[in-house]
């Protein structure tokens, strides 16, 4: 027992002598143990276990495990600072930074993973929908860069997504069968995309606009929405004309938006290629005779401009009362025109403005025109500013 104690004694009086930081030791009085991270005085070492904890022991307390090959626990030692030291590590290793080379490549040979900075940061934060906002609804938006100048300006035009959905799109211009492609690419949902800058020079070549669309969401489950097409024809003219650019939610100064889709509704595509065209053209005389009786049946739109502008060759000398007395005169002739014929529909383009004409003529329809039915016209055709009236 005595012979026992004295080796004991020996064994730990040796470990104390060549025990330094970096070893595995192993505890006597318990199980487990670390590796060694420092040292407090002559007494008292750190042991660093798996957790990345250290604990101070006594130096009696622990052994150090050697190995055959010495360089395995080089290995091993030098892996486990390296870990400590890229996860924020111990007070010590911050202190004292690896500077054995030789770890660095032991910890390359083993193939262990490395932090590239280099790599370029992929995380996207999750698209954020808006309630309401599941139906499908995107428009072709015309933006003047000098609204002041309208005349003379030129043209921003946007794709407007004002959904939940992301959208493929391939937005052209031709007729029948020779179409060029202007724009393509994907749009985030609730978010508005520039295409182009277009001139006055331009509009010559765009009065046949096809968009094609297909939507859908990512990862997660969404009702499927059909493939859209819409065919559509661009007014030159209303590239000069003021009122034709109204206010909206998407911009901050007025625009020229053209619904491709709205709350899952399409209307009915504007443009009729040429091919249709020409089978129209040559078709029976029965067809035709009936074509024409439905056309008599139905009433012809009528619709008035009421701008100062469109009415009058030269608006010197005249205050703004005249021309409002002007363009009320205008309105009245037509409703006079008109009245005995039921069921005609007229719309009378009046401008947003200050709503001062307008008023007028609402003021017109309650009392003088009572037979008359009125509501907004057609956003899409008119924009905000025109009144269509139904004669009853």
């Amino acid at each position: 027992m005595e012979i026992a104690i004295i080796l004991l004694s020996l064994h730990l009086i040796i470990s104390e002598k060549i025990m330094k930081i970096g070893d595995k030791v192993s505890f006597l009085s318990e199980t487990g143990g670390g590796i060694v991270a420092g040292f407090q005085g002559k007494d008292i070492v750190l042991v660093e276990d798996s957790d990345g904890f250290q604990i101070p022991t006594p130096i009696k307390d622990v052994v150090v495990m050697r190995s055959e090959d010495y360089d395995i626990g080089k290995m091993v030692s030098a892996k486990h600072k390296l870990d400590a030291v890229s996860q924020g590590g111990s007070i010590y290793q911050k202190m004292h930074p690896i500077e054995d080379e030789t770890a660095d490549e032991t910890v390359d040979e083993i193939g262990e993973d490395e932090i590239d900075d280099t790599k370029e940061v992929t995380f996207k934060a999750p698209v954020e929908e808006i309630k309401g906002h599941d139906v499908l609804s995107c428009f072709l938006a015309f933006v003047p860069m000098d609204i002041k100048a309208v005349t003379n300006t030129r043209f921003e035009v946007y794709f407007v997504n004002d959904s939940n959905y992301f959208v493929q799109y391939t937005y052209l211009t031709g007729e029948s069968s020779s179409w060029n492609l202007r724009s393509n690419g994907e749009i985030e949902p609730n978010t508005k995309q520039y295409i182009e800058e277009i001139g006055r020079e331009d509009l010559n070549e765009m009065t046949h606009i096809t968009v094609q669309m297909l939507a859908y969401k990512r990862d997660k489950p969404f009702r499927l929405k059909p493939v859209v097409e819409m065919q559509m024809r661009l007014d030159p003219m209303k590239f000069y004309k003021l009122h034709t650019f109204c206010d909206n939610q998407f911009f901050e100064m007025p625009a020229l938006l053209y619904a491709i889709i709205e709350n899952d509704s399409m209307d009915r595509p504007l443009v009729i290629d040429t091919k249709t065209l020409k089978n129209g053209m040559y078709k029976g005389q029965e067809e035709e005779s009936s074509k024409s009786q439905k056309n008599k049946k139905d009433k012809d739109l009528i619709v008035v401009d009421l701008h100062a502008t469109e009415l009058l060759d030269n608006q010197d000398n005249l205050s703004h009362a005249d021309i409002l007395n002007y363009q009320l005169q205008k309105f009245r002739e037509t409703i006079e025109q008109y009245k005995d014929k039921k069921g005609q529909k007229i719309v009378f383009i009046h401008g947003k403005g200050e709503g001062v004409l307008r008023h007028a003529i609402i003021n017109d329809l309650n009392y003088r025109y009572k037979k008359c039915q009125y509501q907004d016209a057609s956003f899409q055709e008119y924009g905000y500013g025109a009144t269509q009236i139904t004669i009853r």
